[in-house]
């Protein structure tokens, strides 16, 4: 069951049925699903969510109403992994890794996209769609095909080559379009209006799309043993979900699953893409839409839509928000797969980047427990790093030129 009562207004707080709407008429704000959490205290237990299925539908309860059947490749219950050997390099106490990459597609987009589409097809939708920089898009196609519906998703034509094959391979429609992704998302906003049966999960859904984001922190509290953590490192993109994860503790505590304090939150920009930011460290809520100039495109949206509110998080639980450079976004890239055995796509390179950076900044306390979001997989992103990683050395199949290109990679080991 779900205890999703309707839509609120995230702004005057007026409220609609659980229909397709995605801003409210009185003063065009953006919506949110609203839940009945006093009466999910008596029913949603710690038991109860045990006992559920190993993805996020484990948590149903505080999710969009599925109609019955969610729209479920397995997304969510992604390993929380420590690790020490990067924390160490970095020089923090503990770090975990809420390790996103081993979703369906590859991204916490499943997260989302499974929620969206479900609701889509409580509704009565014929054609899943999209906005995308490149892993909703991914999401969207897959959960589309396993659904027999037809996709289309829209996509700056930039993206990295990974990204569009592995859309284009479920075999829906992919539209290119010569612009980025703002170009794009005003693009599918009139869309929306021409196809009236078409389920755009990051438009018309996006208040049962963007209530995905919470099964991160659900996960994150109860594979700590159900205890919230100190502070949470999350890339940002539109900025929601850095809001939905907050939005997931306080639902939690609220419900008396977890106790303590609220975690601080962290944000994690690239600097070609670095809106929300520049309006944090400036001390404002305005956003100064940017045009996007970074290698970290999944993260390259200059208009965050929900850059205020993801302000709001961090400055309301005393946070702060990185924001790395290209070559440093590479060189954690490289980090966080040699330290850990992770190989993120450019937006784990931007948390891990900018998880240095905030702590050598003083911002995140190196004594207290951190929890960084990896949000996708590096195969994802080839593109960035096929120049760099290549072998150590090309030799003839004969012993002795392996000896001797063994002999010169441990020298050069030793030497560093």
């Amino acid at each position: 069951m779900s205890f999703a009562v309707g839509l609120r207004c995230r702004e005057c707080g007026t409220t609609y049925p659980t229909e397709a709407r995605y801003s409210c008429d009185m003063c065009f704000g953006p919506l949110e699903v609203a839940y009945d959490l006093e009466a999910a205290r008596s029913v949603v237990t710690r038991e109860r969510i045990a006992a559920g299925p190993a993805s996020i539908w484990r948590y149903a309860d505080l999710l969009p109403d599925h109609g019955g059947h969610p729209v479920d490749l397995g997304a969510g219950w992604t390993p929380l992994r420590r690790a020490d050997r990067l924390a160490a390099e970095i020089g923090l106490d503990e770090l975990w890794l809420k390790d996103d990459t081993r979703n369906p597609t590859g991204s916490f987009k499943d997260r989302v996209v499974s929620c969206a589409l479900s609701s889509a097809q409580r509704l009565g939708f014929t054609t899943a769609a999209c906005a995308s920089t490149g892993n909703l898009a991914t999401s969207v196609a897959a959960h589309a095909a396993a659904l027999g519906w037809p996709s289309v998703t829209v996509i700056p034509s930039d993206l990295e080559k990974s990204k569009v094959a592995m859309t284009a391979i479920f075999g829906g429609t992919v539209l290119a379009v010569d612009g980025n992704y703002d170009d794009v998302n005003r693009l599918c906003a009139e869309l929306v209006d021409s196809h009236p049966d078409w389920a755009f999960a990051n438009v018309n859904l996006r208040a049962y799309y963007a209530e995905g984001s919470k099964t991160l922190a659900y996960e994150i509290a109860e594979q700590l043993g159900w205890q919230l953590p100190a502070q949470v490192l999350a890339p940002i993109a539109s900025g929601s979900q850095l809001t939905k994860i907050a939005k997931g503790f306080r639902e939690f505590l609220e419900l008396g699953l977890v106790s303590g304090e609220l975690p601080t939150m962290f944000g994690a920009q690239a600097a070609g893409c670095s809106p929300v930011a520049s309006a944090l460290a400036d001390g404002t809520n305005v956003i100064r839409p940017v045009k996007p100039n970074t290698i970290a495109r999944s993260l390259a949206i200059g208009n965050p839509a929900d850059g205020p509110y993801a302000i709001d998080e961090m400055r309301a639980s005393g946070g702060d928000c990185g924001s790395v450079t290209d070559e440093e976004v590479l060189l954690s890239i490289a980090q966080l797969a040699r330290t850990e055995g992770v190989f993120a796509e450019t937006a784990g390179g931007v948390v891990i980047a900018s998880l240095k950076q905030l702590v050598e900044r003083g911002s995140i306390d190196r004594h207290r427990p951190v929890v960084a979001i990896i949000s996708g997989h590096g195969l994802k992103t080839l593109d960035a790093i096929v120049d760099t990683a290549t072998p150590t050395a090309v030799i003839s199949p004969k012993l002795a030129d392996a000896e001797a290109a063994l002999a010169r990679f441990h020298h050069m080991e030793a030497a560093v």
